[in-house]
């Protein structure tokens, strides 16, 4: 197989403007022909900045995690997550799907774009004061007073996030990426200082808070900053209502996901209690923000792409299913290390009063096999348009998961988070698959051929670092990952090196760093 991801995906992702002249001074922010020149050398550069900056952002955030982790304890984090809980499902409002149908239109105007900004503007200042009056109700639920202050401070993020919400999506669009890349690291390092910094001045819980929205108002003054494009007010016949269509599905289906998805600490909160809370937020996030900060950058970069190439039935199946590959190979290595490897990691990262999230950590851990292929395969409906299939896909999905945490609640949260993984690889990847190849030219054969292929990697990996575990259980936690992480690793190089399926894709990826280190020779000389 070739190297597709050069051809296709590489000449998409190019950061460059148009070399020719365009119409209008603001036109450069809408057209994006440009990206389908082979621009591959400039390319290869974006991609070589793009993997630094997740990196960066990738080892920010585990060292805020580290140092946070020591300066609070479980139950001020479980305060935070509690509020996070009751109004994570309106983050969607933030956005209301009006990005992705900027990002995915083949063609939109300056107008049409403004009026989605003021829309934009609008439903997260009603979601702000929805969120400020909401204070008292959720202190009443929980029973905890300090949720009043946390709720009010947190409500002002939504508006925030909300007025940048376009011009991130224009950068998207025309795939601007060391931009974006700049903002968010910039933003992240300026919130994670202020948390610190508070941490430190004994604020306690609200350490947590200014973090969050240090982060969310620095992103907005640097994304208008940088950002050359500005609205103009709103207008009429600019043929807006197809795109806020678009947008109501997608917000619809990710309503009813974000509502799900945040009721087990709602529901581990209100009958465990803060600590609770705190100790399943940790777990969760030691285990799915490494995740994150792989699937969302590659998700900004391969939306567009597809979107570009949806009329190129060929490219456009090839290009998603080599990206679907190397997701499904890095996600099953992953889980394959953290499985054996949840104890020593918790300890080395959060520290030994953080003991407990052991166990939550490793209830996750399967959830990795199929998190990174369900959130791949929702690019088929945000690069195809298919608005109404994502609504169904999110409601089937959000049922199950709501149900898993039902069925685990009994059991505390680390019965959440078992039959969290469990309803995720038994009900909702089959169910995903199902839909998402049901038209357009991947298949669900395709989907379950690129994934399954790879699953052996897991359980080699897994099994290679239980066993080295075996020996090195007295010693102390760096240790034991020092030890046993190489040689899962080096089990799963191994087969890797000998199964041809997976080798390719393993090629591929090589053939790619080669290419970004050409890249950075080029520039520097």
């Amino acid at each position: 197989m070739s190297v597709d991801l050069s051809d296709a995906v590489k000449s998409e992702v190019a950061c460059a403007v148009p070399s020719g002249p365009i119409a209008g001074a603001s036109q450069q922010h809408f057209a994006t022909d440009h990206l389908l020149t082979n621009l591959r050398q400039r390319t290869v550069f974006s991609g070589l900045v793009t993997a630094a900056a997740q990196g960066a952002q990738f080892f920010m955030n585990l060292g805020y995690i580290m140092v946070l982790a020591r300066l609070l304890v479980p139950q001020e984090f479980g305060l935070v997550a509690m509020v996070t809980a009751v109004t994570g499902f309106l983050r969607i409002f933030q956005d209301a799907g009006l990005s992705m149908a900027t990002v995915q239109r083949q063609e939109i105007t300056h107008a049409q774009v403004s009026n989605l900004f003021w829309v934009n503007v609008a439903v997260g200042g009603v979601t702000t004061l929805l969120v400020a009056a909401s204070a008292p109700v959720v202190a009443w639920f929980y029973r905890e007073p300090r949720l009043v202050g946390i709720t009010l401070v947190l409500s002002i993020t939504f508006v925030l996030a909300s007025s940048a919400v376009q011009h991130i999506a224009l950068l998207n669009r025309q795939m601007r990426f060391r931009v974006i890349a700049v903002i968010d690291i910039l933003s992240m390092l300026a919130g994670y200082l202020t948390g610190i910094g508070m941490a430190l001045s004994e604020c306690s819980y609200w350490a947590l808070v200014g973090a969050n929205v240090t982060q969310v108002g620095i992103k907005l003054v640097l994304t208008w900053s940088i950002s050359r494009w500005r609205p103009r007010l709103p207008s009429r016949n600019t043929q807006t209502w197809h795109l806020l269509s678009f947008g109501a599905n997608i917000t619809a289906g990710g309503l009813m996901y974000e509502f799900s998805r945040g009721a087990d600490s709602l529901l581990i909160g209100r009958f465990f209690g803060a600590a609770a809370v705190g100790l399943y937020s940790r777990g969760c996030i030691l285990v799915m923000r490494p995740l994150e900060q792989i699937i969302v950058p590659i998700n900004a970069v391969l939306i567009p792409a597809l979107s570009r190439i949806q009329g190129q039935h060929d490219r456009y199946r090839r290009t998603f299913l080599q990206v679907f590959e190397a997701i499904a190979l890095i996600g099953f290595l992953f889980a394959g290390l953290l499985l054996p490897l949840s104890y020593p990691v918790t300890l080395a990262v959060l520290g030994p009063k953080w003991e407990g999230v052991a166990v939550i950590s490793a209830g996750f851990t399967m959830a990795v096999l199929a998190y990174p292929l369900i959130n791949a395969s929702r690019w088929l409906f945000a690069s195809q348009g298919r608005g109404k299939d994502w609504v169904l896909t999110s409601s089937i999905v959000s049922i199950v998961t709501l149900c898993s945490f039902l069925i685990g609640l009994p059991f505390g949260p680390a019965g959440v988070a078992i039959s969290y993984s469990a309803s995720c690889v038994l009900i909702e990847l089959p169910w995903v698959y199902y839909i998402a190849g049901l038209q357009g030219p991947v298949s669900r054969k395709d989907l379950w051929i690129a994934s399954l292929r790879h699953l052996p990697v897991w359980g080699i990996v897994c099994g290679a670092a239980w066993f080295a575990r075996t020996f090195v259980l007295d010693a102390n936690p760096w240790m034991q990952l020092f030890l046993c992480g190489p040689v899962a690793l080096l089990a799963g190089a191994a087969y890797i090196a000998v199964f041809t399926p997976s080798r390719q894709v393993a090629l591929n990826l090589f053939s790619i760093l080669r290419d970004l280190k050409n890249a950075r020779r080029l520039t520097a000389a």
